[in-house]
């Protein structure tokens, strides 16, 4: 018997692991909570922009 014990986020998606592991970072690095939130504004812009332009791409091509 494997005395192991297995964490629920074993079996998370994918978006819940990053989400925990950038939950972490951001904790442990002791930073103010509006910059953090604003940064993450920033992060969401930034990745929804390039995904828009990846899909426009992929229809043109």
């Amino acid at each position: 018997m494997n005395n192991t014990q297995r964490s629920p986020l074993n079996d998370a998606p994918a978006e819940i692991k990053l989400a925990v592991d950038l939950i972490c970072l951001l904790e442990n690095n002791n930073l103010d909570p509006q910059t953090v939130l604003s940064a993450l504004d920033i992060v969401r812009r930034d990745f929804e922009k390039k995904h828009q332009a990846q899909s426009i791409d992929t229809k043109k091509g």
